[in-house]
């Protein structure tokens, strides 16, 4: 299975080759820099595998929540790269892109991943780990943290940049036993590429042009694309 995938919802940009089972990726934090960098990436992947765009089986994106420029630049390309070579898309939510990244570390825990969606609020979702991917267990939400209500865990594990600007609210809100941090975290195309893999083989792919993005924050995006 070949799968491109990329990631351009925070200020991290990145693109990601799997191969059978094997991940190359380029990643860079650059703010307002993916314009410039996200097809050069994935040139470099593609060229670096001796391969080309045709040969892939799928295509994937991070389609959201997150930076409204960000989310809308990853569905522009996702999209012209599939109609270009005729692919499926899969598009993978940012949120569990972000809680892959501790899948193997994450048996019998819950995983809250948040972002700062700025304004006061994080871009937030739950997750339990099956079988090596995440799952969520709680709906994707755009919420102040201290509006948040979780059900007690009795370890747990908070990632993403959410955790960095929000670390204090949040941990009053989350009351588990254990609780590990990763504040820093920002979501990877190659964590898209793998979650990606899973819906190619059970089916959950769309064609591009209904490779769609989700802001869970419909008041600015709307405002932002009538500008």
């Amino acid at each position: 299975m070949k799968i491109l995938a990329i990631e351009t919802a925070t200020e991290a940009c990145s693109a990601a080759l799997l191969i059978d089972g094997e991940v190359i990726e380029r990643f860079q934090v650059a703010p307002r820099e993916h314009g410039n960098l996200i097809l050069p990436m994935v040139d470099e992947l593609i060229q670096e595998a001796g391969l080309s765009l045709a040969q892939m089986d799928a295509l994937a994106f991070g389609r959201g929540p997150g930076s409204f420029t960000g989310v809308r630049m990853a569905t522009g390309v996702i999209q012209g790269l599939a109609f270009s070579a005729d692919l499926p898309v899969a598009a993978v939510s940012t949120l569990a892109a972000v809680a892959q990244q501790v899948a193997a570390e994450a048996a019998g825990k819950t995983i809250y991943s948040a972002l700062d969606a700025r304004m006061g609020e994080v871009y937030w979702c739950e997750y339990r780990q099956h079988n090596g991917y995440v799952q969520a267990v709680s709906d994707e939400r755009v919420i102040a943290p201290n509006k948040l209500q979780v059900e007690s865990a009795c370890a747990a594990i908070g990632i993403g940049h959410g955790w960095d600007t929000y670390g204090e609210e949040l941990r009053k809100i989350v009351q588990a036993e254990q609780l590990n941090l990763l504040p820093k975290a920002l979501p990877r195309a190659r964590e898209v590429a793998l979650l990606a893999l899973k819906m190619v083989e059970s089916g959950q792919i769309v064609s591009a042009e209904n490779a769609l993005p989700v802001y869970l924050r419909d008041n600015v995006a709307k405002k932002k694309a009538q500008q």
